[in-house]
């Protein structure tokens, strides 16, 4: 999300500001992620949050991100709401999709990215969600189809699979 004409829509409000600057979570961004991936891990609600584990593409150690899982069709994927230069997605990207999500216990699993042409009707599954992450995208919730699938390439989507 370098592109300097598509700013973070979240940085519209002085609040949001105080956690994501720049396609980024600042300093306190990053203490309340801390905080609600350590209740996420521990399984307490709500049931859509969990965290995700992936080894680090460059340190080597395991990094943890709090996320949202949103379920279509009897699948669950996950969404980037910071774009494609989300650490985490990076870190995804080097480990071939390998990865672990805790919500209470261990999960092993492989995430396959989804092509931008197949990913509008979960990143509309995603801003109806994912109350926090909506800030994120300049497509309300109530928008069409077609608003979604405009936007589809700025967002990474992966499907969940078994490890």
């Amino acid at each position: 999300m370098n592109d300097p004409e598509y700013r973070d829509p979240a940085e519209q409000s002085r609040l949001m500001r105080l956690f994501y600057r720049n396609w980024r979570p600042t300093r306190l961004g990053r203490a309340v992620n801390r905080l609600s991936g350590w209740w996420s891990a521990l399984g307490l609600p709500p049931h859509i949050q969990a965290v995700i584990e992936v080894r680090g593409r460059v340190s080597g150690k395991t990094r943890a991100t709090p996320i949202v899982i949103a379920t279509l069709g009897g699948e669950s994927y996950l969404v980037s709401m910071l774009g494609p230069g989300s650490e985490w997605v990076k870190n995804v990207e080097a480990a071939g999709g390998a990865a672990v999500i805790r919500r209470g216990k261990r999960r092993n699993v492989h995430l396959v990215p989804v092509p931008p042409g197949e990913r509008a009707p979960v990143l509309r599954e995603y801003v109806r969600i994912a109350t926090s992450g909506r800030q994120h995208f300049r497509v309300p919730v109530e928008a069409p189809l077609a608003e979604f699938e405009a936007i589809a390439g700025r967002y990474p989507v992966y499907r969940i699979e078994p490890g």
